[in-house]
């Protein structure tokens, strides 16, 4: 294969990469929650039931903000139900998953999980089953600091300091008919800004996000975001977007591809977006919150075949055993996530433990990585900074991307595809440049050469590569490391110069130093 050439320069930056960019997602769905994050009793937990095996690798992982409690699960979710004495809270049969809720874990116990990790809580209100008074109450719960009804029963309950919950989610994909309570965009965009109203007087300093489409195929796409818009755009800072990747087809270069296709829907929500703000006139600029994203598809069958019978509690579903294919694809999405640094200002990985997952664990027994952990550890921890903007010369290739998740089994036309996928972030802190490159070719070596102006000298800090000769290799309980980041050999310097031969099918991350 040719050589790619890559051209960047210290000073023409896309934007800066938001803390909040870094977030993941979790549900009361399966063994996400139960025998995932808290299982009292298994060996590693602590007083309050916490994993501690499961929050080592959560920190080694590095998300910076955690989406909670859903997911389809929140639109029929009593938040009163997670809060109290333990043993006086009710077990509910749960709709959205068909399962039994213990409500053993909740809002309270959620936020104590995240101090305990240093990370950021965003919690969801039910706008499904609820509305507005609902929600305006579950933040005066959280965040009044006393001297209310409700303010006073969670000192009452035993967290005397406010909770100070930042950003709330309302609702969650409301234009879905596999939802509690679907609503139409007029129906919902009404419902979301009378609730964001009675929020932000109790809590001025509140960040929400409204609920986009539930994907890029649904037949109310574009319409939704606009209509659900001109309803909330002076009371919301986000609205949201939520995308699956997937492999039905057996199609691993159209697999590869899927990002660019992530890429477009970022760019479709921010014109539609700035669209509703040129009609009123307005420099508000809506930043966008990719609460839900991830490859998903084994485990993505009709509701009622994924759900096992009887009503059970945490049941093991969705628990997507993930392969070296897969780690790439998801590769790319982190690509894209930073290459859209000025508008994608929040993102949560789906999910974070066992459901859909870069952890797994046993219940009872370890936990280990699955093969996406790697990238998006690279991604979290190395990928803050000012994201540059680059000039790409590379091959293409030619695909067509299968989704039967679309209203018509449908199938996007890529006919120009680069084989090279690339971010750069400069951390003017630290004087870093890094480089995630992913090397979409299954069969040839990338040349890889890169010409980065404005810096004063470079050395090579760190270097390393995702590949594996068989892209369907997992990593298992008895093997979890068999897909594991190796030392990328051969790099070259020459003057502002880097050059390097990435692996075919391999994610690739090169970290650059000032000297």
């Amino acid at each position: 294969m040719r050589n790619v050439d890559v051209r960047l320069h210290r000073d023409v930056a896309i934007g800066t990469t938001h803390p909040r960019l870094f977030g993941a997602f979790l549900e009361h769905l399966g063994r996400c929650i139960y025998g995932g994050i808290f299982e009292p009793g298994h060996p590693s937990a602590d007083a309050q039931g916490f994993r501690q095996d499961v929050m080592a690798l959560v920190r080694e992982l590095a998300p910076t903000i955690m989406r909670y409690p859903g997911g389809n699960f929140v639109s029929g979710y009593n938040w009163e139900d997670g809060v109290g004495p333990v043993a006086e809270r009710p077990r509910r049969l749960d709709l959205a998953w068909m399962s039994t809720e213990t409500n053993q874990f909740g809002t309270n116990e959620f936020i104590d999980w995240c101090r305990r990790t240093a990370i950021e809580p965003m919690l969801a209100v039910n706008l499904g089953t609820r509305a507005g008074d609902a929600a305006r109450n579950m933040v005066e719960y959280c965040n009044h600091p006393s001297g209310t009804t409700l303010s006073e029963l969670r000192r009452k309950h035993g967290w005397a300091e406010p909770h100070g919950v930042k950003f709330w989610c309302l609702g969650n994909e409301m234009d879905g008919p596999w939802q509690m309570e679907a609503k139409t965009a007029t129906e919902y965009g009404r419902i979301a800004v009378e609730a964001a109203k009675m929020m932000k007087w109790i809590d001025p300093s509140l960040e929400l996000a409204a609920c986009g489409s539930s994907g890029r195929r649904m037949a109310t796409y574009g319409a939704w975001e606009q209509t659900v818009l001109e309803h909330t755009f002076d009371h919301v800072e986000y609205i949201s977007l939520h995308t699956y990747l997937n492999n039905y087809d057996g199609n691993t270069s159209a697999f590869l591809a899927s990002p660019d296709l992530m890429d477009d829907f970022i760019d479709e929500v921010v014109a539609i977006a700035d669209a509703v703000a040129a009609r009123r006139r307005s420099p508000k600029r809506i930043m966008l919150s990719f609460d839900e994203w991830n490859v998903w598809y084994r485990t993505r069958r009709n509701r009622r075949d994924r759900i096992k019978e009887g009503w059970p509690v945490a049941p093991s579903i969705l628990e997507e055993i993930y392969t070296m294919e897969d780690a790439l694809a998801f590769g790319g999405c982190c690509i894209s996530l930073l290459n859209h640094a000025d508008r994608v200002t929040a993102a949560c990985l789906a999910q974070l433990v066992n459901v859909i997952a870069p952890i797994m664990t046993e219940t009872g027994g370890p936990a280990w990585r699955q093969t996406i952990f790697h990238p998006f550890a690279h991604f979290s921890r190395l990928g803050r900074g000012r994201v540059l903007r680059t000039q790409i010369d590379s091959p293409t290739y030619a695909t067509r991307y299968n989704d039967p998740n679309g209203p018509n089994d449908e199938f996007f036309a890529m006919p120009a595809v680069p084989y090279l996928k690339l971010a750069a972030v400069h951390d003017d802190v630290g004087g870093t440049l890094t480089l995630f490159a992913l090397n979409r070719s299954l069969t040839e070596s990338l040349p890889l050469r890169v010409q980065a102006a404005g810096f004063d000298g470079l050395a090579v800090s760190e270097a390393l590569q995702l590949c594996d000769p068989d892209l369907k290799a997992v990593n298992t309980k008895q093997q979890p490391d068999r897909i594991a980041p190796t030392p990328l050999a051969g790099l070259r310097m020459e003057g502002g110069r880097i050059e390097a031969s990435l692996a075919p099918a391999s994610w690739n991350v090169i970290r650059l130093a000032a000297r």
